[in-house]
């Protein structure tokens, strides 16, 4: 009975500790939402002035203390060479722009290459930062210059990777070339991305493919039924619902989802296929994936390669610039995420997963 006794007031003070931390959560939820949201903003790194900083930082310790302090003096002339130079070109740029004269020619135009990553999980939510990520190099990028999108998803919810491969697609009617590369993963919703490049860059074991679509949804009928819950569905419109979680599910039901799966691969089909017509669709639309390197043999990808390969050579020739567009979240934020995550993330995977259908 004494233990009994200890057992309970243990399982009293530890549900007043959940209970008090619950609240707490939600107290914090409460106050977040009804604070202003924060509002983003970019953040432009120079890729190519850290791969300098490093090369030099790096000569300097493979060198004598003599030799490297000569280096120095070399590096901090060739600073302010360089410095000189800009101020010069952007002198001269303003001035032609006073006179109202186009001096300037292709060779006297310096490449660019803008560098976004788009790491992205089942709802595609990062595709609103891709928004304004694009939206800004749009505002100063020429046919000269070029856009990288180191790339990783495994795919999602149609509508989401359907918006992100929009904003890759302005890109295109800007005639900006476009390059993406895949590290690790671009599957399904994932490639639908890739598809638009002009370019497609994979490292030999990235996961590449799946062009298919699927939907899984439980159904806990049954349970029901057998506890003597009953559940009322009502709708307006034959197919307004096909397959539920909790009603009895039917063969017209199933054929109709089915229906919508096969009317979305073959929307999926025909999107890479307009992007990538050389590839035979129908071999490789099997929803099967493949490593990099059998899917360089089937031309999903064009260059068997690293996204580190890629930027130092084109170091060589261009100047290279990270664009990130970032939401700085208050403390409120950040407590009542960090605090809900836990609790949150693995329903909300579920209900996605059987909601909508997924690339």
């Amino acid at each position: 009975m004494e233990f009994l006794s200890e057992y309970g007031i243990f399982l009293a003070k530890t549900i007043t500790f959940v209970l008090a931390l619950l609240f707490v959560v939600v107290s914090i939820i409460s106050l977040t939402s009804k604070q202003k949201k924060s509002n983003g903003r970019l953040e432009i790194t120079n890729l190519s002035e850290q791969f300098k900083d490093v090369e030099d930082e790096l000569q300097l310790h493979l060198v004598s203390e003599d030799e490297a302090k000569v280096l120095e003096k070399e590096q901090h002339k060739a600073e302010k060479k360089k410095h000189k130079e800009e101020l010069k070109a952007f002198k001269k740029a303003h001035k032609d722009k006073a006179n109202d004269k186009d001096a300037s020619t292709d060779e006297d135009i310096e490449p660019r290459l803008f560098v976004i990553d788009f790491t992205a999980g089942i709802d595609a939510k990062e595709v609103a930062s891709l928004r304004e990520e694009i939206t800004a190099i749009l505002f100063v990028a020429t046919e000269h210059d070029e856009v990288l999108v180191r790339l990783e998803s495994g795919g999602g919810v149609v509508h989401g990777y359907g918006l992100a491969s929009s904003q890759l697609e302005r890109l295109k009617q800007a005639n900006i070339k476009l390059t993406i590369a895949v590290d690790k993963v671009a599957a399904s919703g994932g490639y639908m991305m890739a598809c638009i490049a002009d370019h497609i860059i994979a490292a030999p074991f990235a996961i590449v493919g799946s062009i298919g679509v699927v939907a899984q949804i439980p159904n806990f009928n049954r349970l029901l039924k057998k506890n003597n819950i009953d559940v009322e569905q009502l709708t307006a419109g034959e197919f307004k619902r096909t397959l539920t979680m909790f009603g009895e599910n039917d063969d017209a039901g199933r054929a109709k989802f089915q229906q919508e799966l096969e009317e979305t691969h073959v929307l999926f089909k025909d999107f890479v296929s307009t992007h990538r017509p050389d590839m035979d669709i129908e071999k490789i639309a099997t929803g099967e994936h493949w490593f990099g390197t059998h899917a360089h043999e089937r031309g999903l990808v064009d260059t068997l390669q690293t996204s580190d390969d890629y930027l130092l050579k084109a170091n060589k020739s261009k100047t290279i610039y990270i664009v990130k567009y970032v939401v700085r979240k208050k403390l409120a934020e950040k407590l009542a995420q960090a605090a809900s995550m836990a609790i949150s993330t693995s329903l909300n995977k579920f209900l996605q997963q059987s909601k909508y259908p997924h690339l």
